[in-house]
């Protein structure tokens, strides 16, 4: 089954320690996405880079931040230091960059025509954050009749106010298993990768 891995908000808003989205380990989310980078770039499989950001005079935003604040504080304005890519985060000359402004990857882009061209079956999902981008894509990815593996340790996101990170991959694991996703950590997809090579 072809595959591609969407690698999705890898930006320096979550890895920036002054950031109001700051991710704690996100270097070792990033190792565990980078890892996943160098399995498909071997086994020459699609890669898609996907970051957010918004024009700098909010005009695209819609309701994206309806429970985030004042409109003009906005966070991913077009230009800006943090919606730039992580400087540790492995960046292979063939892959597909596209943008978005919606927690979907698939909203208001291009993806879908990108992964019907390429035959593609299944996605693999990583980047940042757990609980928005990376959930909503994978939902949505699903509902469009998709295979989905959720690489869980490849993935990250703040606290929120009564849930830990820890917390909040468990629920957003749970659920997605129980009708989206398949939820694999970072070794056990590439040993099943490997396992299935050798068949």
């Amino acid at each position: 089954m072809k595959e591609a891995l969407l690698v999705i908000d890898v930006q320096k808003i979550y890895t920036e320690s002054d950031s109001n989205l700051f991710c704690v380990g996100n270097d070792k989310t990033i190792e565990n996405i980078n890892k996943l980078i160098d399995n498909f770039t071997k086994r020459n499989e699609l890669i898609i880079m996907v970051r957010h950001m918004h024009k700098k005079d909010g005009s695209d935003l819609g309701r994206m931040f309806d429970f985030a604040g004042e409109s003009e504080d906005f966070n991913f304005k077009e230009d800006s230091n943090e919606v730039k890519y992580a400087e540790n985060l492995k960046r292979p000359k063939n892959v597909i960059e596209i943008t978005k402004n919606r927690y979907s990857a698939f909203k208001n882009t291009d993806l879908d025509r990108i992964l019907k061209k390429h035959k593609v079956k299944k996605v693999v999902i990583c980047g940042f954050m757990t609980n928005f981008c990376c959930e909503s894509t994978a939902r949505e990815a699903h509902d469009m009749d998709y295979f989905v593996d959720f690489i869980i340790d490849a993935t990250g996101c703040p606290d929120l106010p009564s849930l830990t990170q820890n917390q909040i991959k468990k629920v957003v694991s749970e659920t997605l298993a129980n009708g989206w996703a398949v939820i694999l950590t970072t070794d056990e997809y590439i040993k099943q990768k490997r396992g299935e090579a050798c068949h």
